[in-house]
């Protein structure tokens, strides 16, 4: 059974390790040894193949293949599940607050147990609170055990975290509302990236870059002059390769409030949130539209980044740059053909650099991209 993928990007080779659901780029030679490990060739004929395709010494190669097997290990080492104990635990019967959202024609209500858990969750989706609703379709319950928090869908047990992995507890609540909203299991999505995702009602178009360098900002300003948003911070493709919409606000830092109040007046008199560990001050700016029946192809992906000093400058990038930002930021599915869809989806798409500080011709030159005119 074949325990890697590999896959050729521009002169090198990326290997996907099924064990470990990593990603490594090496240089071609290294992967066509890693892919005869893998095909349980013996390191004797490796060696013979090696000295065909090489001018070395014997010393030099065996040690070449010694270390190349050392790698094949490593990362193909089955790591042992973790061991999580769940405490018994008593459902609690009185809550700090119960909130109903209207998501995608489904109601969800969400039980809070204390005003940090609201905090967590609540303001990224106010914009689809609704009143109080005798019947819903799901609801999930948070609430602390001992020093853990616990994340109940119905009376079903999802999963237990200490508060120090709160961002993995949000990332599998994310998980569970698009799981229910659409109707997919898991195995049937095959990646969520840390990015912004807007669309010209025919493609998408992702943004990716490190916090602060202006996905967010960018979205709004897009949105608000004829394009739609369909995520922001989290971005779902399905096996079919198709981006979906994903409601939460687009969350705004305090230094583009005042880029964005010409369009987004309403932005002056919102609640701010202060996330003391990321050290950012937020407001959150609901998504003009909500489409959630829109099915979209990505068109490219563009690693985007605000700067005062530069006008505006977009250029192609080397594809390896790109998959070295985008990979360690994404959830990918561990399964081998969703990580073979992941790859193929990936080498297919243009991946762009787009440094600006003037909005209207980062604007005109988004609409270049889709319209191919760049």
């Amino acid at each position: 059974m074949k325990k890697i993928v590999i896959k050729k990007i521009e002169h090198r080779s990326i290997v996907w390790f099924k064990n470990s659901n990593s990603y490594l780029i090496f240089e071609s030679l290294i992967a066509e040894i890693l892919s005869k490990i893998d095909a349980k060739i013996s390191l004797t004929k490796i060696e013979d193949w090696c000295f065909k395709k090489l001018e070395a010494p014997k010393e030099i190669i065996t040690e070449l293949i010694t270390n190349t097997f050392i790698v094949y290990k490593e990362n193909n080492r089955l790591t042992p599940k973790k061991q999580t104990t769940v405490d018994k635990f008593i459902t609690p019967t009185l809550f700090f607050s119960e909130k109903h959202y209207s998501i995608h024609n489904y109601i969800f209500k969400i039980q809070y147990q204390n005003e940090y858990h609201a905090s967590k969750i609540h303001p990224t989706f106010a914009h689809l609170e609704i009143n109080e609703s005798s019947s819903y379709n799901f609801m999930y319950t948070l609430f602390d055990n001992n020093q853990s928090l616990v994340f109940l869908k119905d009376t079903t047990f999802i999963g237990q975290w200490n508060k120090s992995d709160s961002h993995v507890f949000e990332g599998k609540l994310s998980m569970q509302i698009l799981i229910d909203i659409y109707k997919k299991p898991e195995t049937d999505w095959m990646g969520i990236f840390h990015a912004s995702a807007i669309s010209n009602g025919k493609e998408s178009m992702l943004f990716l870059g490190d916090s602060g360098n202006g996905k967010s900002t960018s979205l709004a300003l897009l949105s608000a002059n004829g394009f739609d948003c369909i995520a922001d911070d989290f971005v779902p493709i399905d096996v079919k390769k198709n981006v979906h919409t994903y409601p939460a606000a687009i969350s705004i830092k305090k230094k583009s409030i005042s880029t964005l109040l010409p369009y987004y007046p309403e932005l002056k008199n919102s609640a701010e949130y202060h996330f003391k560990k990321l050290q950012k001050t937020v407001r959150f700016l609901p998504p003009k539209t909500i489409d959630y029946r829109k099915r979209l192809k990505c068109k490219a992906l563009v690693f985007i980044k605000y700067n005062p000093d530069i006008e505006i400058n977009t250029h192609l990038i080397s594809q390896i740059d790109a998959f070295q930002q985008l990979v360690p930021d994404s959830w990918i599915s561990p399964l081998e053909k969703n990580a073979t869809l992941f790859l193929d989806w990936f080498l297919d798409l243009p991946c762009y650099q787009l440094t600006y500080s003037n909005n209207e011709k980062m604007i005109d030159t988004v609409s270049k991209i889709f319209n191919n005119e760049l």
